[in-house]
Parts: C-alpha cells; structure tokens; sequence
C-alpha cells in the first residue's frame, strides 16, 4: 500500500560512541541517556579495551570536595560536587556505591614519638604515637566519597548504554567531520559523534596528540580491612608524613569505606604508561611504604590486624597546562574530549559528563562554563592551516 504524502517516516536515533570506560566515560553516557530529547533517543556506545573502570576510575580513592580547586577548575568542582549529591539522591548512592558525606583532617606524622599521648581531638582509631594535632580541613557539607569502581559501573548500568570491548585504533574523519571509529579487529563503528575520553591513553590518538600533550603519574595504593571494621570512623586523613629525621616528606591520604575497608595512597612515580591497563602492576617499594604508612597510623590497620585486600596501581592523566581538556576538537566536528582530570576525576566526572552531553546535544554547555577547558586553548599562538 502506498504511504500517504502526510505519513512522517521516524529519522534514525543518532549514534554517539564514546571512546573509554571510565569515570568520564560513564558520566558521559548518563547525562547523555537523561538529557537526550530527540525521538528516538540517542543510540550510545562505549567502546573499552579491557573491562569498565579498569584504570583509575576503578583504583582511585573517590574523595570529592566542594571548595579545594582554585578558579578555574573550582567552577567546574563546584558543580560536580552538587551533582554528585543529586545523582546519589537518584541512584541511591550509600547503597549502589558508598557515598556518604564525611569528615576530612589534616595531619603531621612525625618521626620521632610524642612525650604526650595522642591527641584527644583525634577519631580513637588512629592511635599512634608520632601523630600530632589534627586539623579540620572537610566536614560532610563540604567533602564526601565514593567507591569510584561502584559509581561508574552504576552510571553506565543507569545509562542506555551498550558497552563493546574492542581497542580503537582510529577515528575516521571524513571532511573534517567525524563518521566513526575503526577496531583494531577491523570492526567499523559508525557514529554521528565520538567522545574521547581515554584518560592517560588519550595521547594515543593522533587527534588529541596534534594539539596537546597528556602526561602521566603512576599512582599506587593499598585497600585492607581491619578486624574491628566498626572501630574506623568516616574521616579521611591528608597526612604530612616522614619516616624518619633524614627521610623526604610524603603526602600519604587514607579513606575509611563504608564497607568497613580502608584505602590508602600516596606513592606516586613518572613512568610511560603501557598499551594495556591489564598489565600495569605495582611497584614492590611504593607497596610496602603504604602499608607502613598505614601501621604507623593506626595498629587497626597494621600487618596481621587487617586484610589486604588489594596492592594496586594506575594511571592519572595530566594535561600541558594542568588542567582538564573538555569540548569539541578544532577542526574535527562532532568530534569531542573530557580527558586531563588528573587526580580529581572521580570528582568533576559529573559535570564533565553532563556539560559534554549538552554541548552533544544542545550545541552549548550550560551545567558548567567549558571555555577555561576548551582543546580550543591549545591553539593559541599557533598558525592554523587553511
């Protein structure tokens, strides 16, 4: 039968394939899901070469602040911190990934013991001698934390989502306009617009290392879990920590769980990424240094009172000029990147998602002002060729 002239035939769902299965990725993905009013909705893809969360978006501590970055990350801090209390409110957050609210101290840990016992201003857990006052630097209206593994595998489940394993090894532009991605398979994956959210492997792509660098820092940290899990108050510890009078100040963190575990960092070295997340392992020295840091904080968390549940390390990406890259790539349309979060990814995945989705979706970004972190920036006192 013939299809009436008035008959409308439904345009085809456009298709956005995001590149990484991380934090950025998964923020990404969501507001993509929830912010999406076409009809039909977005048809999105995440492509991922091992598994989701499997670099630092899996090995991160998850700590977030309203208020410590400086302008003008602060802005985009400042959103994501409110976003991620709204997206707990919706996913339920204290039970589908940890959040919760807590304090956060600042503390010396000082090589030679105290005459005096330990502080009385001190959570009774950390009980060692060389501990000296504390300072209050977060309270649960300014500070919080997440399981970062957890969040970003609800997002994407929250999402609409399809995950493919597969490592990408191009991005096909066609008239300086993006019409997907090629596998190093051979697949072809069409897309009407591709995110480049790769984090420290976001070099990798001839389009990101044309116009900026990303540069890596090899963190490492410990997760135990105590005997006395209950003993463990929610207070995240920002150490100044010296082993001994002549050893070098380390800057150690410790975050107490919700789920009775600990996690502890702070070791961090410059060294190339390799190609494959799954064959990065941890240095034996940086290890062993975090579990001492960790005993010589609290006998609950010393060798034989606690667990070891994992030794790890990953990746964090910096950019040129140390701050996030977000936005649309010059010269490349609908082609786009939230990469360069360094050590507070887990905290502004929010905004970056949700600013990226709408600039995909709406042409602009209004969650958080994108022009501080535009790869446009890059550009400058450069001579562009026609």
């Amino acid at each position: 039968m013939a299809t009436p002239p008035s008959a409308v035939i439904a345009a085809a769902p456009p298709h956005i394939v995001i590149c990484g299965g991380g934090v950025i990725g998964a923020c990404t993905a969501y507001y993509l899901s929830t912010k999406s009013s076409s009809s039909p909705a977005a048809h999105i893809t995440i492509i991922e070469r091992s598994s989701i969360a499997c670099g630092a978006s899996g090995k991160a501590g998850g700590f977030l602040a309203l208020d410590w970055c400086a302008p003008p990350l602060s802005h985009l801090a400042h959103a994501s911190f409110l976003l991620h209390r709204s997206l707990s409110a919706s996913l339920s957050g204290p039970l589908s990934y940890g959040y919760r609210p807590l304090h956060a101290l600042s503390l010396s840990i000082h090589p030679e013991p105290h005459s005096s016992p330990p502080s009385r201003s001190l959570p009774p857990w950390i009980d060692s001698s060389n501990a000296g006052s504390p300072r209050t630097i977060g309270t649960p209206e300014t500070t919080a934390q997440v399981h970062p593994q957890l969040f970003t595998q609800t997002l994407i489940s929250a999402s609409s989502a399809e995950v493919l394993i597969g490592e990408v090894t191009r991005i096909e532009v066609i008239e300086g306009r993006v019409t997907g991605v090629i596998l190093k398979d051979g697949r072809e994956i069409p897309a009407d617009a591709v995110v480049l959210a790769l984090g420290p492997w976001s070099s990798r792509s001839s389009i990101v290392s044309s116009l900026f660098g990303i540069s890596v820092l090899k963190a490492h940290s410990i997760v135990v879990r105590p005997r006395e899990a209950d003993a463990i108050t929610p207070h995240a510890l920002f150490l100044s920590y010296q082993d001994s009078p002549a050893a070098p100040t380390l800057d150690p963190e410790v975050y107490p769980r919700p789920t009775g575990e600990v996690y502890i960092c702070g070791m961090t070295q410059e060294v190339e990424v390799p190609e494959d997340p799954v064959t990065i392992v941890p240095d034996p020295v940086s290890i062993r240094m975090l579990h001492k840091i960790a005993g010589n904080v609290s006998s609950h968390l010393k060798d034989g009172e606690a667990e070891v549940v994992a030794e790890q390390a990953c990746f964090l990406p910096c950019s040129d000029d140390g701050l996030p890259v977000i936005g649309e790539v010059p010269g490349v349309e609908r082609c786009y990147v939230g990469t360069g979060h360094s050590c507070w990814g887990i905290l502004n995945g929010p905004a970056t998602g949700a600013a990226l989705a709408e600039l995909i979706l709406e042409g602009r970004a209004t969650t958080v002002d994108l022009k501080p972190f535009s790869p446009a920036r890059f550009l400058r006192g450069r001579k562009v060729s026609s």
